[in-house]
């Protein structure tokens, strides 16, 4: 049994851990955390799962932009990480971490969401790679694995995504 909470402060440490010990600390080469350098968790997005007093699974969410050819900066969310323990796999907590987060997505009418990962996985829920093929990122990444999930409409064929910057209004300490 395991219930979804919001991330908070005190699960920080166990968080990182919990990335660690499933992605290893070669985690942060990868092109996803150049999009997190120096920005915040967006605490209201942000979730863990507890098993009693033990962190089983957590997912995170953060301010992006995306830069046209030309015109304004537009926001973006990126989801991720998104890990499991590897003792509690099958359990249904990665789907439900990500119900929890879409939810809280949805109901504060958030910007569409951007993660990289596989399209099996997270195309039930909703996410597709049809919109982001001509976008590029700061570091490698496979387009069939970048995912968008939201209004596509009146976002570019082409562009850059970017971190957002650390002072964004949007991007709060997890508390």
């Amino acid at each position: 049994m395991f219930s979804i909470l919001p991330a908070t402060g005190v699960h920080l440490t166990l968080v990182e851990t919990l990335l660690d010990q499933r992605f290893g600390p070669a985690r942060r080469n990868r092109t996803a955390y150049r999009l997190r350098d120096g920005v915040q968790p967006l605490a209201h997005l942000s979730f863990v799962a507890m098993a009693g007093d033990t962190l089983v699974g957590s997912v995170q969410c953060w301010p992006l932009r995306l830069k046209p050819l030309f015109g304004a900066r537009l926001p973006l969310i990126l989801l991720g990480p998104m890990a499991v323990a590897r003792s509690c796999e099958g359990q249904g907590i990665a789907s439900a971490l990500m119900r929890c987060s879409l939810a809280a997505i949805d109901a504060a009418a958030e910007p569409p969401v951007l993660l990289i990962g596989d399209a099996p996985f997270y195309g039930r829920f909703g996410f597709s790679a049809a919109a982001t093929r001509l976008w590029s990122l700061p570091g490698p990444v496979d387009h069939a694995r970048l995912l968008l999930r939201g209004p596509s409409t009146g976002l570019p064929r082409v562009g850059a995504v970017e971190a957002a910057s650390g002072n964004s209004a949007r991007a709060a300490k997890v508390a």
